[in-house]
């Protein structure tokens, strides 16, 4: 056992990889693609003027109107946003599928299974929130737009091209990024939790504007990556048959996962085992 274990541990992440790296198989994957091109469109449009219109009209007036920065009695708002934190969700989701990981040679069967497809649903959350937000970080560095306050004054046109400096990293909010992006990937897989999800994500954008950390427009420009991040994962996981189908008429929908007593079941023979 002590010899196989690792054999199989590496046989496992080897099959992991191969599902996701494998050539795109479903048959309706152009079909996806090409809904999938119009919402992207409209969504970068809408968001794009939003965010242009709120740079010049509302972005100054706003940030003038909330609380000093670093007020004792927003404790909580900074409580709250650290629940978008990146490298905590990130490290959150990493951890958990290590530990899927670490389980899944010691099953078998439709135990082995069940665990794959709950597997599957994680890597597809951690990899919908990876991607955008590493494509925040580049944004962030390369516009350079400075934080609220930054130079002394409420200026919204604060910018530093390539400054790749912490107060030069107002756009796009990296917290709206990640919230938005969780916040779509865990609504695509459970329809049922879209309320609660956008509740969050609506939560963590106010708690950034609150404690001056981003204007306005930051905001929706994270907003627009994490979403814009979010649906491109899942389309490639989609055009692979992974815990999504798709329509004929091009809309993608999850695959039916394991229910909760199959996962208690899995979890009784994990400890089990």
């Amino acid at each position: 056992m002590a010899t196989g274990y690792p054999a199989e541990l590496g046989a496992a992440l080897r099959r992991a990889l191969a599902r996701l790296m494998r050539t795109p198989s479903h048959s309706r994957r152009a079909d996806a693609a090409r809904r999938g091109a119009r919402s992207i469109l409209a969504l970068t449009a809408l968001a794009s003027v939003a965010t242009v219109l709120l740079m010049f009209a509302v972005d100054a007036v706003w940030i003038g109107l909330m609380p000093t920065r670093g007020t004792a009695s927003l404790w909580p708002v900074r409580i709250l946003t650290d629940f978008a934190k990146s490298r905590y969700v990130l490290w959150t989701l990493a951890a958990l599928l290590v530990a899927l990981w670490l389980l899944l040679p010691r099953l078998q069967g439709a135990s082995r299974a069940v665990l794959v497809g709950i597997g599957t649903r994680v890597q597809y959350v951690f990899l919908a929130v990876l991607v955008p937000v590493l494509a925040g970080e580049v944004l962030k560095g390369i516009v350079g737009r400075g934080r609220p306050f930054v130079g002394g004054s409420a200026d919204p046109f604060n910018f530093t091209w390539f400054a790749w400096s912490e107060a030069y990293a107002s756009i796009p909010s990296g917290h709206t990024i990640t919230a938005a992006a969780l916040a779509f990937a865990v609504s695509a897989l459970w329809p049922r939790l879209t309320g609660v999800m956008i509740a969050y994500a609506v939560t963590i954008a106010v708690t950034r504007l609150v404690l001056l950390a981003h204007h306005p427009s930051d905001v929706v420009a994270g907003a627009l990556i994490g979403l814009l991040g979010a649906l491109a994962v899942r389309y490639w996981f989609a055009a692979r048959r992974l815990a999504f189908t798709i329509r004929p008429d091009g809309t993608i929908d999850p695959l039916p996962g394991p229910s909760w007593d199959r996962v208690k079941g899995v979890a009784r023979d994990a400890l089990a085992s």
